[in-house]
């Protein structure tokens, strides 16, 4: 379980980075256990035992002393760890020629710190009852990236934990609090551990391409408590939040609501859940107004208008919450060979009562089907996967033609993904990817700005 921390970490790393908490050295020093003891296959996916230590609150400890005594029980060390990621990406986007500072379209490497992950992880066992958790970002101007305390002490001996997680996070949303699913509804926890932007432009589309929830862009900025019940048949997240973040967050009320609810099951041997997602409300986003997934348009038609409300105190506007999402996943073994499935649903309006979705910047629904399937050719070696996605831009495909008339029809956005990994050690994971877009979205002009065909090499290591 140590290595729960240390897998998960570097799962995100994978082209650029946003990272969590599940896989990490830090967590296996004070378990004194391996990563594969918590991960599924490789980091930062979680077994059955992953999803167990992080229900608990990060509260275990093995191998590594105690120092206790009356109301007290904190490791005898504090644990901390490094995540670093690095490698090469190219896509078939216009190529940046103008200054020094490229693009994917030239294909380049990057290295930790430098387009490329480099943080730092501190946490660990609180009490009996509570763990915490922070990643600090170095590189430039080096700050805490997302932090929280999991409050989650058992309920008598039921094996029913329940209490609350107050938590903040630049860039993993409201369901940073508590999920342990592998669907992406964390955008941490998915097959593919590409979640940010390397060398400059989106950088998003591998999880994109294997989640819905991510595909809608529900990792955003944002800070509150998450209200928590679990046990070995699934758990129930109730959280109040902002969407400010730990970079830029504000005092103030909690207007938006995230709501899920996942479910575990035995089916035929396959360790199985099905889950829930909703967000409701509205309240502060530190984006100033431009929405995370903000449609890209050809240069001679009229771009879309934010539907926004004034700006208020540090460029952050009011911006609604609105999207649900359903999920599930079977994972167990094809022959000798461990085998994960994972599909996601998700769906995000276009703006509501004047003010913008933070979800869905467009004038039509976003919405997105990712199904997905990973198998261990050599069980704890190397695997194989793939996605395919079949979405609803949210952007009205009139508007991307030279005439840019609207039409009502909703462009189409699918795409189809390939990976393979390699662990070199149980800490250190090689990923070869390769993600091509597709559908009414991908005009010349956007495939041109954004790339709709990219191919990188990753290498993640956790220490």
């Amino acid at each position: 379980m140590k290595k729960i921390v240390l897998s998960l970490a570097g799962v995100m790393a994978a082209v650029a980075f946003a990272p969590e908490a599940s896989a990490l050295p830090v967590f296996a020093r004070q378990t004194g256990m391996a990563c594969s003891a918590c991960h599924f296959q490789h980091f930062p996916l979680l077994n059955s035992f992953g999803r167990a230590f992080k229900a608990a609150g990060f509260t275990m400890v093995g191998a590594q002393g105690k120092i206790e005594g009356d109301r007290l029980s904190i490791p005898d060390t504090l644990n901390i760890n490094f995540l670093a990621s690095m490698g090469y990406v190219k896509s078939n986007q216009t190529a940046d020629n103008t200054g020094v500072s490229k693009n994917p379209g030239n294909g380049g490497f990057y290295l930790p710190g430098i387009a490329g992950e480099a943080s730092l992880f501190v946490g660990g066992r609180v009490s009996d009852f509570a763990g915490f958790l922070s990643e600090i970002t170095l590189g430039g101007a080096a700050a805490i990236d997302s932090g929280k305390l999991a409050i989650l002490p058992e309920i008598g001996s039921s094996g029913i934990h329940a209490g609350a997680i107050p938590f903040a996070t630049n860039g993993q949303g409201a369901s940073y609090g508590f999920e342990y699913l592998n669907t992406g509804a964390n955008a941490v926890h998915s097959i593919t551990n590409t979640v940010g932007n390397a060398l400059g432009g989106t950088g998003d589309e591998f999880i994109n391409a294997v989640s819905a929830q991510q595909y809608i862009h529900t990792a955003t900025a944002a800070d509150g408590v998450a209200a928590v019940v679990n046990s070995d048949m699934g758990f129930i997240n109730v959280t109040k939040y902002n969407q400010t973040g730990m970079a830029t967050g504000q005092q103030g009320s909690l207007g938006s609501t995230y709501v899920r609810v996942a479910g575990l099951f035995d089916l035929a041997g396959w360790d199985s859940a099905l889950g829930f997602q909703s967000w409701s409300g509205s309240s502060l986003n530190d984006n100033g107004g431009v929405g995370l997934n903000a449609p890209i348009l050809n240069a001679n038609t009229a771009t879309a208008t934010l539907a926004t409300s004034a700006p208020v105190a540090g460029g952050a506007v009011m911006m609604q919450s609105k999207a649900w999402a359903i999920d599930g996943q079977m994972q167990g073994t094809l022959g000798e060979m461990p085998t994960g499935f994972y599909f996601s649903y998700a769906s995000a309006p276009a703006e509501l009562g004047g003010i913008q979705n933070a979800f869905n910047t467009g004038t039509l629904t976003r919405s997105s089907f990712n199904v997905d399937a990973e198998i261990g050719v050599v069980p704890e070696v190397v695997t194989l996967g793939a996605a395919i996605r079949r979405a609803k831009s949210g952007v009205d495909a009139g508007l991307l033609s030279a005439a840019a008339t609207a039409t009502g029809n909703n462009a189409s956005d699918n795409a189809f993904f390939l990976t393979a990994t390699y662990k070199f050690a149980q800490n250190m994971l090689g990923r070869l990817s390769y993600v091509k877009q597709s559908g009414d979205y991908w005009t010349a002009a956007n495939s041109g700005a954004t790339g709709d065909t990219t191919y990188a090499a990753n290498l993640y290591v956790l220490f």
